[in-house]
């Protein structure tokens, strides 16, 4: 029996939708079919599958887990977990892929699949591919088995590995995600002091919406920080794959600033290493990593792109501005918001013990947040090709990476299409509030230029 997903549901880096309107029980038998099909046909027989807190994720699990048998897969279950305890299970458990079933930071309703195979991310023309032998019905048939593996101990005893961190006194935000339960575990064995905000999962999300990279959702971690007088507070989104953070004044520390502080002690220990960051991180960050004797590499946004040019340049570790953080320096090269958090603890304690001094002590630059504009899908790279086209041909100071990022006296600006939603996404960073004013002026000169208006933000 054929069946057509969603075209909306086929992300660039993942499967994602709404449940019950783009995204259902039949969407995840069928990936399961497709997904055992391709581990199969490439010599595979055992697949790991891990599951957020969202209340639709044991349905699909269920349906998922018959796809995959139904296609002669072994399934090993590793239950309801944060995402990078699933990329845990993959690297370490004797499979050849794994899925974790998650909306990641989306709202309640939505959800979907992450997947690896063979160790590596399974994206862009993977997940197109996988659409297209779901339609046909292009499946191999069998029947397998399914086990369960409690996998949570050893995940937290190898994220505990090679800890050298001092006792600091800090909040947590497990914002009812999947990370709850291993920071639970993970806090008792931490020295210091540790106060942990919403570690019960509920997929209803019902003390704020699970992300860390929206100032709004990190007020209940500031209000814990200041009543408590922490040294620093971290937060994590739904599927702990992305980190927060906010310094002992309650400052937040943005995904591009975190990776300038894990960047320090790395490169003392690897030096002239490069570390790869996003296009929308600051310049002050790849500024610093130079500095330190590192080599900066800007590159595309998304986390799969970046670990695939991760392995590509051997870097040891990388960092998005939405909060994704890459080891692979003592790690196993995923984004994983809790090994983030116990290096950002190493981190500290080796530069000299206070987050609040070193986010003091930090360039400060004036820059707008994400801005977020709709634009049609059949339009969203069209305008990209059209703005690219006008400034290189008035020679503008362009790096046409991922998007336009542009630089000018005053700073830089950004204008990129997003691969996970029809919107065009900007942002400019500047030296003085009237340097800014200038920047954002050219990105509206240009989305008129294109036929757009700025007009109201689309929110994430």
């Amino acid at each position: 029996m054929t069946h057509r997903l969603n075209p909306t549901s086929l992300r660039e880096y993942d499967i994602r939708g709404i449940v019950g309107e783009t995204l259902g029980d039949a969407d995840a038998y069928a990936v399961g079919r497709t997904f055992g099909t391709l581990i199969r046909r490439s010599g595979g027989t055992r697949v790991a599958v891990g599951r957020d807190g969202r209340l639709s994720s044991p349905a699909l699990e269920a349906e998922l887990v018959r796809g995959l048998t139904t296609s002669g897969v072994d399934v090993v279950r590793i239950g309801l977990g944060p995402t990078p305890m699933l990329y845990f299970a993959e690297a370490e458990l004797e499979v050849d892929g794994g899925i974790q079933i998650t909306g990641s930071h989306n709202p309640g309703h939505y959800n979907g699949f992450k997947m690896v195979f063979f160790g590596s991310a399974f994206f862009g023309q993977d997940i197109q591919k996988l659409g297209r032998m779901a339609a046909e019905a292009d499946w191999e048939e069998g029947s397998g088995t399914v086990s369960d593996a409690d996998v949570m101990d050893m995940y937290v005893d190898r994220l505990l590995q090679n800890f050298d961190g001092q006792a600091f006194r800090i909040g947590w935000d497990a914002g009812n995600g999947a990370a709850g339960p291993v920071l639970e575990r993970l806090v008792k064995r931490l020295p210091g002091e540790h106060h942990t905000l919403f570690t019960e999962v509920d997929g209803t999300f019902p003390n704020h919406h699970p992300d860390p990279t929206v100032e709004h959702n990190l007020a209940d971690l500031k209000a814990l920080v200041a009543e408590k007088g922490l040294d620093f507070g971290v937060a994590f989104d739904g599927d702990a794959d992305r980190i927060g953070a906010v310094d002992g004044r309650g400052r937040v520390i943005w995904g591009d600033q975190i990776l300038a502080v894990l960047a320090e002690p790395v490169l003392r220990e690897m030096p002239g290493s490069t570390i790869i960051a996003d296009v929308k991180a600051s310049q002050a960050l790849f500024d610093r990593i130079a500095e330190l004797g590192g080599k900066p590499l800007m590159w595309k946004t998304g986390h799969s792109l970046i670990k695939s040019k991760m392995k590509e340049t051997e870097a040891p570790l990388a960092g998005e501005m939405s909060g994704h953080i890459f080891f692979a320096h003592q790690w196993y090269g995923f984004d994983d918001a809790l090994y983030a958090a116990i290096r950002l603890i190493r981190a500290v304690s080796q530069m000299g013990g206070s987050l609040t001094d070193i986010r003091s002590a930090m360039q400060e630059m004036i820059n707008t947040p994400e801005m977020r504009f709709q634009v049609d899908e059949s339009r969203k790279f069209p305008v990209m090709e059209e703005v690219l086209s006008r400034l290189q041909s008035r020679g503008a100071n362009v790096d046409p990476t991922d998007g336009a990022r542009v630089n000018t006296e005053d700073g830089w600006w950004l204008l990129r299409a997003s691969n996970t939603q029809d919107v065009l996404v900007a942002r400019a960073e500047a030296k003085s509030a009237e340097g800014l004013d200038r920047l954002v002026a050219q990105i509206d000169d240009q989305l008129a230029k294109s036929g757009l208006s700025r007009g109201p933000q689309v929110a994430h």
